[in-house]
């Protein structure tokens, strides 16, 4: 049997999502606790892996299991053998072929950034602090540039591993609530380090520190080195992701801003 399940995490004392031999990771803490609730050893495959640092507000994995146990069992059981900073959220059986990868349609992220004057305390590991006053006004207008399909090679890591460094940019939204700005960003799929790739050009935008075309010509040089910095994984969320109707999986509110044509594409 293939099970579903969504979690949220606190990406702070995490060297991010994937196993390794050395280092607390997102995946060991959640194979180990999924392990003892099915008595025998589970290995998950997720959405997408985040990185040091990253936080996630709903992470989608799927596991194979031959344990017999309903939803409350997996959700409840779980929960109380994983670390405080790791939370499943809800727990469903898989319909048909569904995959926590390669059935996604649409991948969301959130990154926040706390522009005041001061750090916090409070927030502390889970927002990006830039002091220099923002304009989210002119940021929004800046990113609409990166929205429909394009080379993204100036906003990759250099160590990116994708074949292609095309992506198709669903939406990116741009705004301030109180000291927070907030970037909400939705594509089908996302380059090692693109959202805070994009993050660092736009608060060089929303400063002052570059024009409002920055990005566009950015896109058309197809060159990571003349992007500037990337952003501090602090701010960054893994938001949600959108799957086919047929699967019923859980839809966060914000892909309800997809175009038609995304949420009509399989792949």
């Amino acid at each position: 049997m293939r099970i579903v399940l969504g979690l949220e995490y606190d990406g702070s004392a995490f060297f991010g999502w994937q196993w390794q031999i050395s280092g607390r990771t997102v995946q060991d803490e959640l194979q180990k606790a999924l392990s003892i609730v099915a008595n025998h050893p589970v290995t998950v495959q997720c959405t997408g892996r985040t990185d040091t640092g990253v936080h996630a507000l709903e992470q989608v994995v799927h596991f194979e299991t031959d344990a017999i146990r309903d939803d409350k069992a997996w959700l409840m059981g779980v929960n109380a053998n994983l670390p405080a900073d790791i939370r499943v959220i809800w727990v469903k059986p898989a319909v048909a072929d569904f995959h926590a990868r390669y059935s996604a349609i649409a991948r969301f992220y959130r990154y926040i950034i706390l522009n005041r004057p001061v750090n916090s305390a409070l927030q502390h590991g889970r927002v990006t602090w830039f002091h220099p006053p923002l304009e989210a006004e002119r940021m929004h207008e800046a990113a609409q540039s990166l929205v429909g399909e394009h080379d993204f090679s100036s906003f990759r890591a250099q160590r990116c591993q994708s074949k292609s460094p095309n992506r198709r940019m669903h939406f990116v939204e741009v705004y301030r609530q109180g000291e927070q700005v907030i970037m909400d960003i939705s594509a089908n799929a996302f380059l090692h380090h693109m959202v805070r790739n994009i993050a660092g050009v736009l608060m060089a935008i929303g400063c002052g520190e570059q024009d409002i075309t920055w990005t566009a010509r950015l896109l058309q040089l197809k060159n990571r080195q003349l992007a500037g910095v990337t952003a501090s994984p602090c701010g960054l969320y893994l938001g949600g992701v959108y799957y086919p109707e047929q699967y019923g999986m859980p839809k966060h509110p914000v892909f309800n801003k997809l175009p038609a044509s995304a949420q009509r594409h399989q792949h």
